[in-house]
């Protein structure tokens, strides 16, 4: 059995978290304990070596991942994540959320998630595709239509898909479905590019409709502007959301009668940050979170909201576009100030909805338009919102709990039925 393992301080690692979590819903739900120990560690986890030569001629070794968590809903669905702090503990947590998102959005997926531990910033084009195709011929054996079907995510994209399916294809043969998250023209589905996004904005629409405010009323704060966080501000804009504040890695600004966001692409597009633009006020990145606002959107990277700044938010709602951003202790700390906190597995599961409309579609060999993408995703997107906050309301629990609560449910079901236990 692969232990969790724990971060610096004895603090619980994001698997663990996420372990603990589901324990506590599957005690809620009285499952068997032989369940809690299926899910409890991956089906099956892979660590590889890749080789890669630099433009320069050196040899540089990276270390890349695989992580099948469980399938008995499906063949496993995640997405391959290029990134510095891409360690396989963190693999693993994302590839058990990918489990219970799967199922609360009812998909026939199970949850995996890949990584390879990189800073595709600081890589050439060539290089990162030489990066792609040699961590695709070290897992290939892993994939296939109906074995386990990887996406883009963080520090990857619609052409780092391209790279993969064609690496795998040149193994098994052309296999467009191999992949979700490719470019349009090498049989990717329209309006999968803002499909997280879209599913942010949906779930922050569907909140703002139950508090009884109007998207005119309501100032946001997005942590976050890459492809989540620019579409879910770009969205949100759109609906009359008045977005106040983003920051990204490199600076943050704040505008209390609400950023242009077309010119804020403008300024972005050039300099591949929000940092100087002229059309809000300089804010420092670690104050972004505490920003003064009705809303806040974490859209980067995991576990930002923690124990020690858990206090200094200011939103009455956290709406979770990012995986995992708020650890255990936050969420203790949030409940008792009453900030609400939409969880990440509805929130972002836009983007695996998406892959999964364009799975079919390549099964089919048959493409949608994207006005029929899109309202397939909105009546997905409002009946797992709705569903969340109908479960929550009538036992009793948060957002969250109510969200493990539903998925969980629903995995089990799937690993009773298959006669795991």
């Amino acid at each position: 059995m692969v232990e969790p393992e724990h971060t610096a301080g004895g603090k619980p690692s994001p698997s663990e978290s996420v372990v603990r979590a589901m324990s506590e819903s599957a005690a809620r739900l009285g499952l068997k304990s032989e369940i809690v120990d299926l899910l409890r560690t991956s089906w099956r986890e892979m660590r590889a070596q890749l080789p890669v030569r630099m433009d320069d001629g050196s040899l540089r070794i990276f270390e890349g991942y695989r992580v099948q968590h469980n399938g008995a809903r499906g063949p496993y669905k995640g997405g391959v994540r290029f990134h510095p702090q891409a360690h396989i503990d963190e693999v693993r947590a994302l590839a058990m959320l990918m489990t219970y998102k799967c199922a609360v959005m009812d998909l026939p997926f199970g949850g995996a998630k890949g990584g390879v531990m990189c800073d595709p910033t600081a890589m050439s084009v060539t290089e990162l595709n030489r990066l792609t195709r040699a961590y695709t011929q070290h897992i290939h054996m892993m994939l296939g239509i109906n074995r386990d079907i990887p996406a883009p995510d963080m520090g990857t994209n619609a052409q780092t898909m391209a790279w993969m399916m064609d690496a795998y294809g040149q193994l098994h043969g052309h296999t467009p479905g191999i992949v979700t998250g490719k470019p349009v023209e090498l049989g990717g589905s329209f309006g999968r590019e803002q499909a997280t996004g879209r599913g942010v904005v949906a779930c922050m629409r569907e909140y703002a409709m139950r508090e009884g405010v109007a998207p005119s009323d309501v100032r946001v704060a997005v942590q976050g502007y890459g492809n989540v966080g620019a579409w879910t501000c770009r969205l949100a804009a759109a609906l009359g959301f008045r977005i106040v504040a983003v920051g990204d890695v490199k600076g943050a600004i704040v505008n209390d009668q609400g950023l242009d966001i077309a010119a804020l692409d403008a300024w972005t597009k050039g300099r591949g940050s929000v940092a100087g633009f002229d059309g809000g006020q300089p804010l420092p990145v670690d104050a972004l979170l505490g920003a003064d606002c009705d809303y806040l959107v974490p859209a980067a990277l995991g576990e930002v909201v923690t124990a020690e700044n858990a206090h200094t938010i200011n939103a009455r709602a956290i709406i979770e576009g990012a995986n995992h951003p708020t650890t255990p202790e936050a969420d203790e700390i949030l409940a008792r100030r009453a900030v609400i906190v939409v969880p990440d597995i509805v929130v972002n599961a836009g983007g695996v909805t998406v892959s999964y409309f364009e799975w079919t579609q390549n099964i089919q060999q048959f493409r949608w338009d994207l006005d029929q993408v899109n309202a397939e995703l909105e009546e997905r997107m409002v009946l797992a919102f709705n569903t969340l906050t109908a479960r929550a309301a009538h036992d009793g629990t948060r957002l969250r709990q109510a969200a493990f609560d539903l998925g969980l449910e629903r995995v089990a079901q799937a690993i009773i039925l298959r006669g795991f236990v």
